[in-house]
């Protein structure tokens, strides 16, 4: 295999054009077989492999800065840039990440993971050099899905208009996650279309510009004609009318061409786009043929496709279904999405109802502020986004729709850990920054039953509501499902000293304590379901408070502004004696691994909680009680059993 030879950019840069060509193979074959075995983004990857080549062979890199857009689509450029040996750990607890870390190679040059901020950080990068007097290259690659969020629109204008030396490569494959839909995606279609029109000869460009005393002259005659024709035939040439050199559209996947049109690139002066036309998971038919259900994907046999795990009941599902369900007999209920509509649970809602229906592309502060105009003239609009993208429209959540107290539903779908896609990708602050936010409602369901109770409630609440719920889920069946009352909680179980208040998710791993507990050591644990983070009804949680002499909350969030933030304020105000033990995600981003590993890392397993209680019980008169009151973050044992406890960020 070429690959053998391959460790670093430099060992590339001596390869022939053909021996790239086969690298190209081996970089794919690698890239399936790992994928296949670790899951992660595969169609991304798959199609910008002669596109990363290319780059490193034609630039200087590290010295050279690429600055890659949302960063999925790495794992080519990893391989090449030191880390071969270590892509089977890809996405795993202290492995690979699945997106650029610059502390993982000096060869990441910005941290990403959402998407349309590589133009504005390597616009950045660029003045940055320019005001040092350094002399390297910038260049930032950005997917045409990327390009309808808007702040690559905003680093557009602003770059345009500067003359900074900077290359901007549009990887255009027409797909985000789902297909492309807006303007801009049509202003590319026509760039692909009519790229007869556009395309920039170079040799021919080079070989007239060797003519004595015309050359030059002839250039520039051809290039003002060619200027004419792509205003007759594509109006308003968009990114050379705001500054840009336009060149391209180029074949993405041919090596030769590529590094051709990068190293005149290279020579340019002032801001150019690159348009790059690739195929999203070329080289392998299963990804060539459903690129959207290889974007993101778990573990799968490499020969057929098929994924190891067979997708059931979740979540997601019972969002849309219920969904549906509720739109047929209320005619004012829309649904708005970001790009993500089958992620999301809306694919059945927007074949049943697709006047209904809007797919706003990679944008959720439009999103956002579209449902605020929808609600604002009657209508009831339900947006699910990811948790960790509705940071992305924080101000519209309280410019456009809590300060006008809008009945907009904000469904925060993946809230809490994700696991393998780190930073970036872990919902655990959307309780947290809407706590803050006047006029929001803040509920999570314990399972599917309630969350389509939860949902069904939330359209007729007439306010700004955030119903989170986490990735997946089990189909768990609650024998008690009490109806739902504004800020009232729900007492799965009554208990004797020890009382656990659980929201989302993790009442179920509180009814599982509940159960071994009672079973292992005879304790008589009070299970409460939450239900709501805001608002909550004090007078009913403060009944419930004063019957335990110590109350534990469990919690899928960040520690800062959640569930024992609250409870801890009502037990503080009210000058109740109960102990306090927490259990969330400290103050800190929390790295990719599995769910379970990240669980047990941070203390929030069942066997760990289990423990701290029995060990809390059998030291209950030692110092160790004054300093897990006093502590604000999760708890972990350090040894088995009655061995000290220790709080994990002291």
């Amino acid at each position: 295999m070429i690959l053998d030879k391959v460790n670093y950019p430099e060992d590339l840069r001596k390869l022939s054009l053909q021996e790239k060509e086969f690298l190209a193979e081996d970089l794919r074959e690698k890239i399936i077989n790992t994928v296949s075995n670790t899951g992660g983004h595969l169609a991304s990857n798959l199609g910008v492999v002669e596109l990363t080549i290319a780059l490193h062979s034609v630039f200087n890199t590290p010295i050279d800065k690429i600055v890659w857009d949302v960063g999925h689509q790495t794992y080519v450029h990893k391989i090449l840039t030191g880390r071969k040996n270590k892509l089977a750990s890809l996405r795993k607890m202290d492995g690979l990440a699945g997106f650029p870390k610059t502390n993982e190679s000096m060869y990441d040059v910005a941290n990403t993971g959402h998407s349309s901020t590589s133009i504005s950080i390597a616009s950045g990068i660029a003045r940055a050099r320019d005001i040092k007097g350094e002399n390297h290259k910038v260049i930032a690659v950005i997917g045409d899905g990327a390009l309808t969020g808007g702040m690559a629109l905003e680093a557009l204008n602003d770059v345009g208009s500067s003359n900074t030396n900077m290359l901007v490569i549009l990887n255009d494959n027409e797909m985000s996650i789902s297909k492309n839909v807006g303007g801009i995606s049509m202003l590319l279609s026509k760039l692909r279309t009519k790229s007869i029109y556009v395309n920039t000869s170079i040799k021919g460009k080079k070989t007239i510009t060797k003519l004595p005393f015309v050359g030059k002259k002839i250039v520039k005659l051809v290039q003002r004609t060619k200027r004419g024709i792509k205003q007759l035939v594509i109006p308003k040439m968009y990114f050379e009318d705001i500054g840009f050199r336009y060149l391209g559209p180029v074949d993405g996947h041919n090596l030769e061409k590529l590094e051709d049109i990068l190293k005149i690139c290279k020579e340019q002066e002032g801001p150019i786009l690159l348009h790059v036309l690739t195929k999203k998971g070329k080289g392998y038919k299963p990804s060539e043929d459903n690129p959207d259900v290889f974007h993101s994907t778990s573990k799968f046999n490499k020969d057929t496709g098929e994924k190891l795990k067979k997708s059931g009941k979740d979540y997601s599902k019972v969002f849309g279904e219920t969904l549906e369900e509720i739109a047929k007999e209320n005619k004012k209920i829309v649904a708005i999405t970001a790009a993500m509509k089958d992620g999301t649970g809306l694919t059945g809602f927007a074949k049943k109802y697709p006047k209904r229906f809007f797919d706003v592309g990679i944008a959720e502060q439009h999103a956002v502020g579209l449902a605020a105009g929808l609600a604002s003239s009657g209508m009831i609009p339900v947006v699910p986004i990811y948790s960790s993208f509705i940071q992305r429209a924080y101000d519209q959540l309280v410019h456009d729709v809590a300060i006008q107290n809008l009945p907009v539903v904000i469904c925060a779908d993946r809230a809490g850990i994700v696991g393998n896609d780190g930073e970036t990708h872990q919902g655990l602050l959307d309780m947290s920054f809407t706590n803050g936010i006047p006029n929001f409602t803040i509920m999570a369901p314990k399972d599917f039953k309630e969350m389509s109770e939860m949902l069904k409630f939330a359209v007729n609440l007439k306010t700004p509501v955030l119903l989170r719920y986490p990735r997946g889920g089990e189909e768990i069946a609650f024998e008690k499902n009490e109806k739902l009352v504004l800020g009232k909680p729900e007492i799965i179980n009554d208990g004797k000293d020890i009382c656990i208040i659980a929201i989302g998710k993790m009442v179920s791993k509180a009814e599982n304590i509940r159960i071994n507990c009672l079973k292992n050591s005879n304790l008589n644990i009070g299970v409460i379901n939450a239900r709501f983070l805001k608002p909550l009804k004090e007078d009913y949680m403060i009944e419930i408070i004063k019957k335990y002499k110590t109350i534990i909350t469990i919690e899928d969030g960040t520690i800062v502004g959640g569930l024992g933030a609250k409870i801890g304020e009502i037990i503080e105000e009210n000058k109740l004696k109960q102990n306090l033990i927490k259990f969330a995600y400290p103050d800190e981003f929390i790295k990719h691994g599995d769910v379970k590993d990240i669980e047990e890392k941070y203390g929030l397993s069942e066997e760990n909680i289990e423990n701290i209680i029995s060990n809390y019980l059998e030291n209950s008169n030692s110092s160790i009680i004054d300093k897990i009151k006093r502590g604000n973050g999760c708890l972990k044992v350090i040894n088995e059993k009655k061995d000290i406890l220790k709080k994990a960020n002291y």
